[in-house]
């Protein structure tokens, strides 16, 4: 088995090698003075199972290609398999057409992954489960539930938390969490104005007196997180906390969640955290490194990876 990272989470890909007990493989992924990437395996593949750790997160279109020319370079260096580890599946949230002329980029990038060379998949929390059937490779789809019940269960008292699906689409996601806790379900009824932007407009349940824990795949502008958070408190909530799993938090994000009445923002480091992110009071990032290993371990020995979640 080998162990190959590009620039997009090498955290990540050297805490999984740590967990693995096992080293990356030198590998160079470095830009030509027009940005054109270049990408030299050097340590012998041939024959191997190699597994490509790399997020197509921010910027988004460079660590895709890096992905694709990892994996080609891979392909004509006679890997016996390729596994494309995608922490965070950047272009998730184009799953469908959202208008008339607009595109499914979730369909478009998962073919160019499977032409690229790429055997099969393995990411984690997906904006949607149906991505899995874009793939015309195996894929599996990781959950960050059993990491976030051990959090939660290592920080907060169970009894008295609710968790909270932030939208009616993520209630499913929540439900999960909330089965574990063995906690009850609250949903938060918005309404999407425009890109970017969200109302709250309702919630469904009775969150007086409660933790209230906000459970969801991706945080990106915090608007929607935010709004939840305020709508909760003005419910009669005794708290609000915010389990995430994919921190984008682009823009503003950062200073909007500090200013809010989130009293703390777990993320998981799916994407690699930034200065700003480790710096803010109320957000903190759980490591998945050994559940990415441990999957990639069961993928490399041909054991089962769903039992993970059992």
């Amino acid at each position: 088995m080998k162990l190959v990272a590009g620039n997009s989470n090498r955290t990540l890909a050297e805490g999984i090698a740590t967990y693995l007990e096992t080293d990356l493989t030198d590998c160079s992924v470095r830009r030509f003075a027009d940005q054109e990437i270049f990408v030299e395996i050097k340590e012998n593949v041939r024959g191997e199972d190699v597994f490509v750790i790399q997020s197509t997160s921010f910027p988004a279109n460079d660590h895709l290609m890096e992905l694709l020319i990892m994996t080609d370079a891979l392909r004509r260096s006679s890997a016996r398999r390729i596994t494309a580890v995608i922490p965070y599946f950047g272009y998730a949230r184009q799953d469908r057409k959202s208008g008339s002329r607009t595109p499914i980029s979730a369909k478009l990038v998962s073919n160019i992954i499977t032409h690229a060379g790429a055997d099969r998949v393995l990411t984690l929390d997906l904006h949607a489960g149906q991505i899995q059937g874009f793939f015309d490779i195996p894929t599996d789809n990781l959950y960050s539930v059993p990491v976030m019940t051990r959090d939660i269960l290592a920080h907060r008292d169970p009894r008295d938390v609710m968790v909270v699906s932030p939208d009616v689409g993520g209630v499913v996601r929540a439900r999960a969490l909330a089965k574990r806790l063995d906690a009850q379900l609250a949903i938060v009824d918005k309404r999407r104005e425009r890109p970017g932007e969200s109302e709250v407009m309702n919630v469904i349940g009775d969150v007086s007196g409660r933790r209230c824990i906000l459970f969801d795949d991706i945080v990106d502008s915090g608007g929607t997180l935010c709004n939840a958070a305020e709508t909760l408190m003005e419910r009669g909530a005794a708290s609000v906390l915010a389990y995430i799993t994919h921190g984008v938090l682009s823009g503003g994000a950062v200073a909007r969640i500090a200013s809010s009445r989130i009293e703390e923002l777990v993320i998981t480091n799916s994407i690699e955290p930034t200065e700003p992110i480790m710096a803010a009071p109320n957000i903190r990032v759980c490591d998945i490194s050994a559940l990415m290993g441990e999957a990639i371990a069961r993928t490399a020995m041909e054991k089962s990876v769903s039992s993970l979640f059992d």
